[in-house]
């Protein structure tokens, strides 16, 4: 395991609490990436040095410590630009890493769809170009390891022009890819069923609790890490009328996401923004909670997702003290637990309250040549009533307006041929 040393910066007037969350966040990202923190520094100043980020005394005490324990890798909590890279390594002869990098990192390790992997690719290629100096390059001759995986390690002579190239031609495959997504998705939408997105902040549980709703523990892979799924998963899932509903299992958030990340997993993001309803899934346990909630309708904000209904639960229940629980319970909050199960027939029926109230009542005639249609109206509406006359089958149900438009066509073009 690569040991490694991190550095963080807490800026004016940010609380302790804040900062400390922000250094145990790095800390997890960095072990998700193959790595152990050995030791951590920071530092409070009112403004960022624009050579070396924590000036040069700082960097000094760094650089003594490093060179004691013989540590080669330096994390930084802060993005570092070209330049501060550069005088850095120098001063510091090791592996100099920023925030984003190590998140590209542990991206290009998770994403497992083609797009999820061209995606990385684009936003490290994106991330590299200003890097890409004679200094970059004799620093990428150094052993792999957190933070050289990808583009990186392929060419150590890799030119700006062809970087661009590949950039454009990243930006074209992706697009296609995008394409065909939406020519699916306009597939999945032939018969509308409500799209349901798990949203919230990496590691809340969200892939525990979409296993417990589809009644499989080990359908969607789940894991004690940041980051554990990248790729958006949607599963079928029976609310307790019977009508069935669609579950989007999408990445996790986290603090300081920069925006060429947003658009590193805009496939699973874009899962969120054609949803019916948002589920946003609070780890109940988390001391930095509040701050993660921000930062999950922050993201969904940027993402123009906001005015999409929103239903907000907290996970792991479980852990929660009897004090903690009744806190929780007197303030209204929806305590669930996707490892037991708890709450989760409780979520459910919210979900089936919220989509009620978009449905109609009507009266459905089917014919005997069209009873095909009855199963489809079981899967996708309320039955409410149904009886057999000599024509075929009468119900009463309630359903949603873009369901009930597609049956009436079935029916319509059924008697045309009959006809």
């Amino acid at each position: 395991m690569e040991q490694v040393v991190t550095v963080g910066i807490r800026e004016p007037r940010q609380a302790a609490s804040r900062f400390a969350s922000l250094m145990e966040e790095l800390r997890r990202l960095v072990e998700t990436a193959g790595g152990n923190v050995v030791q951590e520094f920071s530092q409070q100043r009112d403004r960022k040095d624009p050579g070396t980020l924590i000036g040069k005394g700082k960097l000094a005490e760094v650089g003594a410590a490093i060179a004691e324990i013989g540590v080669k890798t330096v994390v930084f909590d802060d993005d570092l630009t070209a330049a501060q890279q550069k005088n850095i390594e120098k001063i510091l002869k090791a592996k100099v890493i920023d925030r984003t990098r190590l998140i590209l990192d542990i991206f290009a390790r998770r994403a497992q769809t083609r797009e999820g992997q061209l995606q990385i690719e684009l936003a490290q290629l994106n991330y590299l170009v200003p890097r890409l100096t004679g200094a970059w390059r004799g620093f990428s001759q150094q052993v792999g390891g957190i933070g050289m995986r990808g583009p990186g390690e392929r060419k150590i002579e890799i030119e700006r022009r062809y970087v661009r190239e590949r950039i454009k031609h990243l930006k074209a495959e992706i697009e296609d890819i995008r394409e065909h997504r939406g020519r699916a998705r306009g597939s999945r939408t032939r018969v509308p069923l409500p799209q349901i997105a798990l949203v919230g902040y990496t590691n809340v549980g969200k892939s525990t609790l979409l296993n417990s709703l589809v009644g499989k523990p080990d359908e969607v892979y789940a894991d004690d890490k940041l980051f554990a799924t990248l790729d958006p998963t949607t599963r079928r899932v029976k609310l307790p009328a019977g009508r069935t509903v669609l579950f989007t299992d999408t990445v996790g958030f986290i603090q300081k996401l920069p925006h060429d990340l947003v658009a590193a997993f805009q496939a699973t993001l874009e899962e969120a923004k054609e949803a019916t309803i948002l589920i946003h899934v609070v780890d109940s346990i988390a001391e930095d909670r509040e701050d993660q909630q921000k930062t999950v309708l922050d993201v969904i904000k940027t993402l123009e997702a906001d005015k999409i209904p929103m239903i907000t639960v907290h996970n792991k229940a479980d852990g929660l003290t009897r004090s903690q629980r009744d806190v929780l319970s007197r303030r209204g909050e929806i305590l669930i637990s996707g490892r037991t199960g708890e709450g989760l027939k409780a979520l459910l029926a919210t979900i089936e309250s919220q989509l009620d109230d978009k449905l109609i009542e009507v009266d459905v005639d089917l014919p005997h040549a069209q009873r095909a249609l009855l199963s489809d109206l079981y899967r996708t509406a309320h039955v409410l009533g149904e009886t057999t006359t000599e024509t075929g089958t009468r119900m009463r149900v309630r359903i949603d307006r873009g369901n009930w438009e597609r049956i009436e066509r079935a029916l319509s073009n059924g008697r045309k041929h009959a006809s």
